[in-house]
């Protein structure tokens, strides 16, 4: 057993559906998780993580109480999960919510209108809460 797995990392390559992982949060979200809820493979891209983040606070004047707490669909790169990724902390069945979001995203993507984030977890989260409010 390597250092690295009695730690609780992963190495590249070992991120897989149904993860659930600790990562590097925004001030007060400690506790918010992502899940892993699907990896598909792109011959440009390489690997597609379709992650749902829960247990944030995200600002949203367009719903009652003005928080989000889940975050359910953003496809991510690899790059995201190693800048963003600290522990594996469960597994989890993927999270039913993240499938509109998805199919939204896949129609876009399959004719070049959407792309994958490449940002940290936390940096999408915060352009979201920006995006969502400015509307």
């Amino acid at each position: 057993m390597s250092l690295l797995s009695v730690l609780g990392l992963a190495k590249a390559g070992e991120y897989s559906e149904g993860q659930v992982w600790s990562y590097k949060t925004r001030p007060g979200e400690e506790k918010s998780t992502v899940l892993i809820n699907k990896v598909e493979l792109n011959e440009k891209l390489g690997k597609i993580f379709h992650i749902s983040v829960s247990g944030v606070e995200v600002k949203n004047k367009h719903i009652a109480g003005g928080i989000t707490t889940e975050l359910p669909h953003f496809p991510v790169s690899e790059e995201t999960l190693k800048k963003s990724l600290i522990k594996l902390v469960g597994k989890s069945k993927p999270n039913p919510s993240y499938i509109e979001g998805y199919n939204t995203w896949k129609e876009a993507f399959d004719e070049g209108q959407a792309g994958i984030f490449t940002i940290s977890v936390s940096e999408i989260i915060s352009f979201v809460e920006e995006t969502i409010n400015k509307q």
